[in-house]
């Protein structure tokens, strides 16, 4: 009994020891503002609003929006997004259409009209807003792997 007393004493211990300690330099969405303190709200971040196609970092990514959006209605009932994207609309807004993925139901049935699934566009697509990272992004594209791999062959 004293020996799983002892056991666990140690087992607490070692417990409190791990328990993680904020260093001064790491950043927090806080920036640096005691939990007691009420900290400022930040500055609403400035959404690019180029019109400018960006390149996607891998397959499959879902193109970002490269123009505001703040007062686009997305709902059941109406969708801002498609009086621009929508096949019959292209023409005259020079938008690109909405993807014909876009078009198919689970079972991947062509259908006429946008699939409920693919309606809500800001669940996939998002705008870019002009803001320093909070850390340091590592993220390599496919094709810099790729090529690496050829190098060292």
């Amino acid at each position: 009994m004293k020996r799983l007393m002892k056991f666990g004493l140690v087992l607490a211990g070692l417990a409190i020891l791990s328990v993680p300690v904020l260093a001064e330099d790491m950043v927090t969405l806080r920036k640096g503002v005691a939990i007691e303190k009420e900290a400022g709200a930040p500055v609403m971040p400035k959404v690019e609003n180029k019109d400018v196609k960006r390149v996607r970092n891998y397959p499959e990514q879902p193109p970002t929006i490269p123009h505001h959006v703040r007062d686009y209605e997305v709902t059941k009932n109406a969708n801002k997004c498609l009086s621009c994207h929508a096949r019959t609309r292209t023409g005259e807004s020079q938008a690109p259409m909405v993807s014909v993925t876009h078009f198919m139901d689970r079972d991947n049935q062509v259908l006429a009209t946008v699939s409920p699934r693919r309606y809500f566009c800001n669940q996939c697509h998002v705008v870019q807003e002009d803001v320093k990272p909070l850390i340091e992004n590592t993220f390599t594209d496919v094709e810099d792997v790729l090529k690496t791999g050829k190098d060292k062959q």
